[in-house]
């Protein structure tokens, strides 16, 4: 990822309206920012979310608060909790994420 032609600033994230993106169960609600072909999204699930495909694409994930699991098709499964992130290339290691309890995290892919 090559990061040009972005000035500074800031964003006030409570300003980005929401998109919903409903899942196998649950919801997604995503606030967007593009920057240069760079997607960087706020993005909270709701308590009992499953996502409705494997991903493949590459991201770089914080988690805010909340719990929230992640399943690699392989079998393997991590969990993050506030302050934990995972990164993954596109194409690396399909994967899908879960919640029991709710949790809000920040993306850039």
């Amino acid at each position: 990822m090559e990061m040009k032609d972005i000035p500074f600033g800031t964003t006030d994230w409570s300003s980005i309206e929401r998109t919903e993106h409903k899942g196998e169960r649950g919801a997604a609600y995503w606030r967007t920012r593009e920057f240069g072909g760079i997607r960087v999204r706020m993005v909270e699930y709701t308590a009992g979310y499953l996502a409705d495909h494997w991903c493949e694409k590459g991201h770089i994930l914080l988690c805010l608060e909340g719990e929230l699991h992640t399943e690699l098709k392989d079998g393997r499964t991590m969990t993050l909790k506030p302050g934990v992130s995972y990164q993954v290339a596109d194409g690396a290691d399909a994967h899908r994420s879960y919640t029991p309890t709710g949790a809000k995290l920040f993306i850039v892919d």
